[in-house]
């Protein structure tokens, strides 16, 4: 369906909007009807079957909900269920944008509207209506694919198309592997920052002494191997994208430092008595679980707000249904070509198999088996013989001793701490209160 063969109903109890919102379609679609009684929709969508429906979402209190707006959704796509409906308010409230669109919305916009966009929304509807595209199992983002056809990732593409254009600070949550970087990423390529740096630093990994000077830069002479000047992250990300990865694990004393520059937007490069401004759209990510970011012995509350407006949860592999079927083939597409293969087919039990794994590792763990079997098979299909799971990766279970067998109780114990620290060794050591060495030991005498 082509814009000029479409049908249009307008609901809002603005008579300005009707007016503004008619005079700018009403050239370019077949019909457009205005509407400004909300208790009419059932009659004018019973009389009448309409490709897109705008509909605002703050009327003067006719139903008494909390939000009239979602009331009227769900009355529509009882009543027409085929039927796009498109939201629009004066509140740019992301929770409430994404709590519409799981109810059934199409799409989202924000008053002032720019009237380009709302022209770009309806016609990419009607093209979507036209080809009947269902499912939609990759969102390019960019230059960024992001594959997923589950509740769960369809949450995080709603979530994106949001929270990208704006300046938002945004934390990303999630395990390993689950492919936070991603996220990242494509939350730049779509914002209007998109033609300027995007720089990405693992302050997990940084010292002490390391942070400052990563950070914020340095000045000839500041320490002993300072031999030049040099930026620092923050400067170099000036007009773009700071992504701060594992920042869960940054110190107490590091965490004063960021949240001093992250409130002034002004670095001080060592060596230096001159502060420098810096505009950046921040973005975070960690591993760590948000009940432990809630101690504030852990993770002070003041940074937390500052660097969460908006959270963005990556879901486990293991929580995203049937997933596994659509990766898998773009991963085994990407690593025959890769190696010059010729493209594999599957077979049954090689889908099933995976489906049974639990991923403790998720997406990486999915990439590396696959990137193996492609490398190792002779043949062009692949079977359930060509999948072996890796023995890093810790199964998700209860090793809970049924006994008081010394043995038993040590095991569980190494599995719990590996389990809340993530697998990380060095860690888990130290909280054991046993050397790395010894604590790899004893993963091999207990087979973890």
């Amino acid at each position: 369906m082509v814009l000029k063969e479409a049908s249009i109903l307008v609901i809002d109890d603005d008579l300005d909007v009707l007016t503004a919102l008619r005079l700018l379609l009403k050239p370019l679609v077949k019909e457009v009807v205005i509407e400004k009684n909300p208790s009419n929709i059932g009659s004018q969508i019973a009389n009448k079957k309409f490709d897109i429906i705008i509909l605002d979402m703050n009327f003067n209190g006719l139903v008494n909900t909390g939000n009239e707006g979602i009331f009227w959704l769900n009355k529509i796509k009882k009543q027409r269920p085929e039927t796009f409906v498109i939201l629009i308010t004066a509140y740019a409230d992301i929770d409430l944008a994404i709590r519409g669109l799981k109810e059934g919305a199409a799409d989202f916009l924000v008053k002032p509207w720019k009237n380009e966009k709302i022209i770009n929304t309806i016609t990419s509807l009607l093209k979507a209506k036209k080809s009947n595209s269902g499912k939609k199992t990759t969102i390019h983002l960019n230059e960024t694919k992001i594959i997923g056809e589950s509740d769960a990732m369809k949450d995080v593409f709603l979530k994106l198309k949001k929270v990208a254009p704006t300046d938002a600070n945004v934390l990303i949550l999630g395990e390993n592997g689950t492919g936070k970087d991603l996220i990242a990423k494509a939350l730049h390529e779509n914002s209007n920052r998109s033609d300027q740096p995007f720089i990405k630093v693992d302050v997990g990994s940084l010292s002490s002494s390391l942070f400052e000077s990563e950070l914020f830069g340095y000045k000839k002479g500041a320490f002993t191997d300072a031999r030049e000047d040099r930026k620092g992250r923050f400067e170099a990300a000036n007009g773009g994208t700071l992504f701060l990865d594992e920042i869960g694990n940054i110190t107490l004393g590091q965490q004063v430092r960021l949240l001093t520059v992250l409130q002034n937007r002004m670095v001080t490069p060592l060596g230096s008595n001159e502060s420098i401004p810096v505009d950046i759209r921040l973005i975070c990510a960690t591993n760590i679980d948000p009940k432990i970011l809630a101690d504030e012995k852990r993770f002070r509350k003041d940074l937390i707000y500052r660097i969460n407006t908006v959270d963005v949860i990556v879901p486990p592999l293991r929580d995203r249904d049937n997933d596994v079927t659509e990766l898998s083939k773009y991963f085994v597409s990407l690593y025959a070509d890769k190696y010059n293969k010729t493209p594999f087919t599957f077979d049954a039990g090689f889908i099933a198999k995976l489906k049974k794994h639990d991923f403790p590792g998720n997406v990486r763990e999915l990439q590396y088996i696959l990137e193996r079997a492609v490398i190792m098979t002779e043949d062009t299909m692949l079977t359930s013989d060509d999948l072996v799971f890796s023995s890093i990766e810790r199964p998700r279970v209860s090793n809970a001793p049924t006994t008081m067998n010394l043995d038993d109780i040590e095991k569980n114990a190494i599995f719990t701490v590996l389990e809340k620290n993530k697998g990380n060794v060095s860690k888990s050591a130290k909280e054991l209160g046993i050397t790395r060495a010894a604590l790899y030991r004893r993963l091999d005498k207990y087979e973890l």
